[in-house]
């Protein structure tokens, strides 16, 4: 196998994302109690967790786009309260919590590792900052849903990370965590697929991926071998 360049994953591959999106909530919340304690009293995690939910669902158009999602609910429990104007700081406030994740231990040396063999760019429906995370200098490249316009497993996203990394599909393998939106849609965009599977869970779906590997060192020492074979 003749792999060229990888795209990645981020979310769930890199870091475990549920208690990263929690504590940023938490964060959230502090802030509102702090400078705007009417919407605190008003929407409190769980219904703050909620009007998020039914935004996203009054606004199919923006599903790549957790962004857009998070600032509208947030201008919807801010306005009514007047305090429309402290929308970028409350935002400020959830964003950058998200952004302090906690690595996988296997993820960051791996990642040196891999890139330098193969250029990696990264390819999330999230909305991550790896400049704030300080894991931008690895990378080629990155590509999200939200400034594509379109999201995995959309074979079009899966085509621009490669085009972005000069490489022919054939040549790429996507490395990510879920079977359907890594696994099947990098496959059915003629990519190579690694599944990562960090719980030990059973294959469950039509075809299988070219690779499967408990962590990202396990992907590298596999790719070491592939690239002297």
């Amino acid at each position: 196998m003749n792999i060229l360049a990888i795209t990645l994953d981020l979310d769930d591959t890199l870091w475990p994302i549920a208690p990263i999106v929690l504590r940023a909530e938490e964060k959230l919340d502090a802030w509102l109690r702090a400078n705007c304690p009417k919407v605190a009293d008003a929407y409190p995690i769980p219904a703050m967790r909620a009007l998020r939910e039914a935004i996203s669902a009054a606004h199919p158009h923006l599903a790549h786009d957790f962004t857009a999602q998070r600032r509208l609910s947030l201008a919807a429990a801010l306005e009514p309260h007047g305090h429309g104007d402290a929308l970028d700081a409350a935002f400020e406030a959830y964003y950058a919590a998200r952004n302090e994740v906690d690595l996988y231990p296997d993820v960051r040396d791996a990642l040196a590792r891999l890139a330098a063999r193969v250029p990696i760019v990264s390819l999330s429906n999230g909305n991550a900052d790896l400049e704030r995370i300080g894991l931008r200098p690895l990378f080629a490249g990155t590509v999200t849903a939200r400034d594509f316009g379109a999201g995995k497993p959309a074979p079009e996203i899966f085509r621009h990370a490669c085009a972005l990394a000069g490489v022919a599909p054939a040549h790429v393998l996507h490395v990510g965590d879920d079977p359907e939106l890594d696994v099947i849609g990098a496959r059915n965009a003629g990519l190579k697929t690694a599944w990562v599977n960090r719980g030990g869970h059973s294959w469950s779906h039509e075809g299988t991926p070219d690779v499967v590997v408990t962590d990202l060192a396990e992907l590298a020492d596999w790719l070491d071998l592939a690239r002297a074979a």
